[in-house]
């Protein structure tokens, strides 16, 4: 009886990278955070669960970010060029699927926060009539200026985007002013500032010493890129970092978590080796500064937390995030590494430079866009109750066209 009255809310994704899937679960726990106690909510892994060719286009761009860095303009230039995600061969692989996640879940809203699925859940819409009763609600992931063109979609009713940028890319993809809002991005609110006394206990949970200096080395939820060559960079002239100590997250990468390990036994600081985790906050609340490449979710997880962030721009960012780049460096929220051997120097003066770090604290937490969830969360309860209020009789065809 709760689910038939619940509000029903269908997210769709995909794992290529970790920034969709870590938005996606940040706007399901908003939901029942601060939206109604009745919301049911379905994540879906659109692209991988579609068909077996799509899965393999999403395991060839996590390869692509894992093994070849240094590619992935290419593929972006493929995919802006092709655009396969709005094609006719892509709708029919996937379309079946769409389908029978309507029969499942029975969505009153579908919210995207990924570029490559909601044109064939659009398509899907308008095929069974369904656009005026099921609203298409996209979330931009990409905070700034220069992302990719499948986020505008003619069919989505409400774009919900982080910055002013975003707005004005989506502008210039010609989609109507009136259909964007600016909320921030989507982070889990678990991800915000730690006080002294926090970070400390955070450090000792981890099996770190307290009082040291910590340097949060992000491999990213794929775990590769250039961050493997910074670390042994680090390893390498580590005498100069030996008051420091460090947390290396390798992500999904099992070759790469024991090479890692095998480097952290030469490093002349102490390092504690990671996998995968889904407590990405407490590494963050432990560290003084992160080494990353620049993931959108990542970048701003890392400043509400108030992290530095020293940025992987060895390999040329990608369009979507290099405006991001631009955004910490003019902020002097970070620094942008362009050669792997600057990174011992980086870090060794911000260990000697308290100063410095702490105005870099400072310049990450203006950077942060507070309640950015709980305001993404407000505007998808107003869509849904607009939609809830069409009288009950006007929604009985809805089953119907589904199960055509």
């Amino acid at each position: 009886m709760l689910e038939e009255s619940s509000k029903k809310f269908l997210i769709i994704t995909s794992e290529t990278g970790g920034g969709h899937t870590s938005a996606a679960a940040a706007i399901a726990d908003g939901l029942k955070r601060f939206g109604a106690a009745d919301c049911l909510v379905n994540i879906a892994r659109a692209i991988e669960e579609s068909h077996y060719l799509a899965q393999k286009g999403a395991d060839f761009y996590n390869y692509l970010l894992r093994h070849h860095q240094h590619l992935m303009k290419y593929y972006y230039w493929a995919i802006e060029r092709f655009r396969p995600n709005e094609s006719n061969l892509f709708y029919r692989i996937t379309s079946r699927y769409v389908k029978q996640l309507f029969e499942k879940y029975c969505p009153q809203i579908v919210v995207s926060v990924h570029p490559m699925v909601q044109h064939f859940f659009a398509r899907a819409l308008r095929e069974l009539g369904l656009l005026d009763r099921i609203p298409l609600v996209t979330v931009v992931t990409d905070p700034c200026y220069g992302f990719w063109r499948g986020w505008a979609c003619d069919e989505v009713s409400l774009y919900l985007v982080a910055t002013e940028e975003a707005r004005q890319q989506l502008l210039d993809y010609d989609v109507p002013a009136e259909k964007i809002k600016i909320c921030g991005i989507p982070i889990h609110p678990k991800f915000q500032f730690q006080s002294e006394d926090q970070k400390l206990a955070a450090r000792a949970e981890l099996g770190l010493e307290p009082e040291r200096f910590t340097m949060f080395i992000n491999a990213g939820w794929v775990g590769g890129g250039n961050i493997p060559r910074i670390f042994e960079q680090m390893v390498t002239h580590g005498e100069q970092l030996n008051t420091s100590q460090a947390i290396f997250l390798a992500g999904r990468n099992e070759k790469l978590l024991q090479q890692a390990n095998d480097l952290a036994r030469r490093a002349p600081f102490p390092t504690k080796v990671i996998g995968y985790t889904s407590a990405m906050e407490k590494l963050m609340g432990a560290a003084d500064v992160m080494i990353s490449k620049l993931g959108g979710l990542t970048t701003f997880e890392a400043l509400a937390s108030r992290l530095p962030i020293i940025a992987d721009t060895i390999t040329p960012p990608m369009p979507q995030e290099s405006q991001t780049a631009t955004l910490i460096s003019r902020y002097k929220a970070g620094v942008l590494l362009e050669r792997a051997s600057d990174v011992v120097p980086v870090v060794r003066s911000l260990i000697h430079e308290p100063a410095h770090l702490v105005s870099m604290q400072t310049a990450a937490s203006r950077l942060a866009i507070p309640d950015a969830t709980k305001r993404i969360v407000d505007e998808l309860m107003r869509k849904i109750e607009d939609r809830v209020a069409v009288p009950r009789q006007a929604a009985e065809p809805e089953t119907a066209a589904i199960t055509q």
